[in-house]
């Protein structure tokens, strides 16, 4: 059988003289094979587009509407702000936040130390990884958190007051 690339999607081919008109019976026969294979062809191209993760760098930081300083100002984020990369131009990252809200910002300003948003009105902080611990505070919408340990569903976090604790990985967004 051939592949044929065709509109986007890849459908089996009888090739040679002598064979079945592709249906249900030789399809079932070879789904496994098929699965398999696509999964080997796609795989590299899935992993080429692994989630990009940065987080601000400076106490103060714009977020741009496009790549240069002459793009108007969207926002104004702060430090350690996590920012998921969606695109490049030259030295500066096209980003999404939290929100959903996308723009640029300048490469050197962002670095690699992971940070995580809070997504929900108000969370727990607990003094450990589970809803059996006790809360040691809380955390708004919003608030900005340093990533210290990950574990089981739960992620160790600290504050800039220096307060630590762990918040369910779901309540937050970032790495």
């Amino acid at each position: 059988m051939n592949f044929v690339k065709s509109g986007g999607t890849i459908r089996l081919r009888p090739g040679g003289t002598g064979q079945r008109r592709l249906g249900l019976e030789v399809g079932r026969r070879h789904l496994g094979l098929l699965l398999a294979l696509l999964l080997l062809l796609l795989g590299p191209a899935l992993s080429a587009h692994a989630i990009e993760m940065v987080s601000v760098d400076r106490p103060k930081i714009n977020m741009r509407s496009g790549p240069g300083t002459n793009h108007s100002i969207l926002w104004e984020l702060g430090q350690g702000y996590p920012l998921m990369v969606i695109g490049r131009q030259g030295n500066w990252l096209r980003v999404r936040d939290f929100e959903g809200d996308r723009g640029w910002v300048y490469r050197p300003l962002v670095g690699r130390a992971p940070h995580l948003v809070v997504k929900e009105k108000i969370v727990n902080i607990r003094s450990g990884p589970g809803t059996r611990f006790r809360v040691v505070g809380q955390a708004k919408y919003g608030v900005v958190l340093r990533t210290l340990e990950r574990g089981s569903g739960w992620v160790k976090v600290q504050h800039e007051n220096g307060l630590s604790g762990w918040i369910s990985r779901t309540l937050l967004w970032g790495w």
